[in-house]
Order: structure tokens, then C-alpha cells, then sequence
């Protein structure tokens, strides 16, 4: 079997998330769906407690905490591997304790404390571009040239990370598809994706069920978006990409096959080599 990318499946535990929200009356139900998204091939369970959404209203401390804690435990219970999406300190150091392995930061460890929080931990982050706040980045995103500024802002976001202690084997970075960026922005970031993956980071990328994807295609209905999200997969997986970030687990993890193959049958070992497995 071909080395694959890991596959990161989404587990919102929110009201009002853009796909799935309220989608789980409680933590047991949560629980069920992340271990029937690791027996479809999930290498990772992303959990949230707030809705990063465009236009979504920051959530409590507690209140996220509330949410989240009960999953993450029954998810580590369960012997999986569990990510924390937050932005909130509190909220990662309480969730690392109870057995989350990795931060999924939207605002890059800009939190105070969160950094130093992770490189006492020892876990994996993923450092993520966003122009603005999940309340504005929407409103007129502008940059003079997306690809470098945003590239450049994970480098440096990374390297910061490193001096605070988070060991450089633990970071991955994650350019924020529809986070602050246009549909040409989202275009163009895709398009040029092999320039941050030639960096000395893994990349995680998130295209599942986005805005982007149904503009091209006419989906007005994010569950109706799985084609246009596997076609940016795939062509993101040949340019080295090395996680993705998904609600469609099965449908992720059967087309990471496929391209797999093609691509080693075609002799594109470097591509391959790339594919290797990270803490």
C-alpha cells in the first residue's frame, strides 16, 4: 500500500457550526461519530467547541471547555488520537492534560500563554494563517500579494514557535483556505501550494465543505460540496501536502488511494518521500 497523507476528521461539538452544527445532542454521541471517523481512516479527531465560521461570535472559555472536555476524554479513552481546535489557552491546557495530543490554533498560538502551554506539553500544533477574526476576516480581505504574505507569515509564525520551545517536528502549518481570503485568494493559495510545502514543515490543509468550493461549483448546501473538496485533495496531496483536514472521512481517505498509486506508479518518489508519517 502507498504511503498516504494523514486524514484529520472534523468533530464539531458547537451549535452553530457552517456544516455540522448541533449535529451531536452530547458527549456520547460525539464519541460515537469520532471512533466511527477512525474506523473509516481517520489518523486524527479534530475537536471544536466554537465556530470559526465568517461572521461566528466569539464563545466563553467555559463554555467551550464544557463542550469539548467530555469528547476529548472519551476520544482518548477510546485510544485515538485527538486534536484540540481552539484559540483559547485554558481551553488547550485542559484538553492536553485530558490526553489531546495536538492544538489546532486558527489565530496561529496567538493566545497569551498558549505557546508556552504547548512546548510544556510536548504536543503538535498547527500553526494557521487568518486575516482578522471569524468576525470580520470576510469583510473586503485584502493583500497585495497573497501567496508571499501569507507564506511568510507561517514561516515567521513558526520560527517564533520554535524560540518559545515547541519542538520544529511537532509544527505544521496550514495556509487557511476561506479564512480572510477572496475566492481568488483561496485560487491562488492552491495554485502555489508546492511553495509552502517545499518549507521545512509539514502542511495540514482544510478545504472540506468550504464556501470556495460552491462558488465555483453552484452547491449552495456545504454537505453537497465532497466532489469539488476531493478534486482540491487531490491535486493538493501531488503537490506534498501531508494532512488533511475533513468532515467525509471514507470518501478522503479513498482518494488519497488512488492518487497514492498513480503517483508512485508514475515514479514520483519525491512526492512520495514527503508522504511520511509525523508525530
Amino acid at each position: 500500500m502507498p504511503n498516504l497523507p494523514l486524514v484529520m476528521g472534523v468533530l464539531n461539538v458547537t451549535p452553530d457550526s457552517f456544516s455540522d452544527g448541533g449535529a451531536y445532542a452530547d458527549a456520547e454521541a460525539a464519541v460515537r461519530a469520532g471512533v466511527g471517523m477512525a474506523e473509516e481512516g481517520a489518523d486524527w479527531i479534530d475537536v471544536g467547541g466554537e465556530s470559526t465560521r465568517p461572521g461566528a461570535s466569539e464563545v466563553l472559555e467555559a463554555e467551550e471547555l464544557r463542550r469539548v472536555i467530555g469528547v476529548v476524554k472519551g476520544l482518548v479513552k477510546e485510544g485515538l488520537r485527538v486534536s484540540i481546535d481552539t484559540r483559547k489557552a485554558g481551553v488547550a491546557s485542559a484538553c492536553l492534560d485530558a490526553g489531546a495530543a495536538m492544538v489546532n490554533d486558527v489565530s496561529a498560538l496567538g493566545a497569551a500563554g498558549m505557546a508556552e502551554i504547548c512546548a510544556a506539553q510536548g504536543c503538535a500544533v498547527c500553526l494557521m494563517h487568518m486575516q482578522g477574526d471569524p468576525q470580520t476576516m470576510q469583510t473586503a480581505p485584502t493583500y497585495t500579494d497573497v501567496v508571499a504574505e501569507v507564506f511568510d507569515y507561517l514561516i515567521l509564525r513558526a520560527t517564533w514557535a520554535q524560540a518559545k520551545g515547541i519542538d520544529r517536528r511537532r509544527i505544521w502549518l496550514d495556509p487557511g483556505i476561506g479564512f480572510g481570503k477572496t475566492l481568488e485568494h483561496n485560487l491562488a493559495l492552491l495554485r502555489n501550494i508546492g511553495r509552502l510545502t517545499a518549507s521545512d514543515y509539514p502542511v495540514l490543509l482544510g478545504v472540506s465543505r468550504k464556501g470556495f468550493v460552491g462558488r465555483i461549483t453552484g452547491s449552495e448546501d456545504p454537505k453537497d460540496r465532497l466532489e469539488g473538496a476531493l478534486a482540491v485533495q487531490v491535486l493538493a496531496q501531488a503537490a506534498g501536502v501531508r494532512m488533511i483536514r475533513t468532515h467525509d472521512v471514507r470518501a478522503t481517505r479513498r482518494a488519497m488511494q488512488v492518487t497514492a498509486a498513480i503517483l508512485e506508479a508514475s515514479g514520483d518518489t519525491a512526492v512520495a518521500h514527503r508522504w511520511e508519517r509525523s508525530p
